[in-house]
């Protein structure tokens, strides 16, 4: 009979991820050891190694929980179908407020993930890529005749988010509940003075012209 299990296997395994995450992000991947791990999450390791076979499983299991975390966010925010502009405010402001609780697993993404196998890795990688998409999307939507930048700009987008692990202080002033709005206030206060790349144009006027003798 197939042992089955315990009621609280999920909140102890998202506890050691949890707890694994924040001794990565502090201390290093390469650096942390197992009974380290183990400490933190105040288990012995044969408890331990029951949720997580090895240091290199854990580090696969958090990278691949926090984009399977951010792939579900936006698939919440489309859901709602959202007007343009309120689906890329509502991706903003979630992204932001829920890196409050992620930023130990976003710095262990950040900087950890190049010891994945190329396979995990790739997997891993991939999240991220349909993440940007999707913000690469939204901003199409507002801003159709970007769509050309609109990668770009969410990258730029990504760069004011993903990097607050490394200027804001846990118990300061600011917070990423009061970030949120900001982000996306900034943002779309600039999204409005960018304009199309000249090429991106030139190819629009050329695709109308040929529209318009056909």
């Amino acid at each position: 009979m197939a042992r089955t299990r315990a009621a609280t296997y999920d909140d102890q395994r998202a506890l050691i991820l949890a707890r694994a995450a924040e001794l990565f992000a502090r201390r290093g991947y390469t650096a942390a050891s197992m009974n380290e791990v183990a400490a933190a999450c105040a288990v012995g390791k044969a408890t331990l190694y029951h949720y997580v076979r090895d240091k290199h499983a854990l580090l696969a299991q958090i990278a691949g929980d926090h984009v399977a975390r951010l792939e579900a966010l936006v698939a919440a925010v489309k859901a709602e179908r959202l007007a343009p502009a309120a689906e890329l405010d509502a991706l903003i402001r979630r992204f932001t407020a829920a890196y409050a609780d992620a930023q130990h697993e976003h710095r262990v993404l950040t900087e950890d993930v190049k010891f994945l196998h190329d396979a995990e890795r790739a997997q891993v990688e991939g999240g991220q890529r349909r993440v940007v998409t999707a913000f690469a999307a939204a901003i199409a939507r507002v801003r159709p005749d970007l769509a050309p930048l609109a990668t770009p700009l969410a990258m730029l987008l990504f760069g004011m988010i993903n990097w607050t692990f490394t200027w804001m202080k846990p118990r300061g002033t600011l917070t990423h509940d009061t970030l949120a709005p900001i982000v996306a206030e900034l943002f779309f206060g600039g999204l409005p003075a960018i304009r199309p790349p000249p090429v991106a144009a030139r190819k629009r006027r050329a695709r109308a012209s040929v529209a318009e003798s056909a």
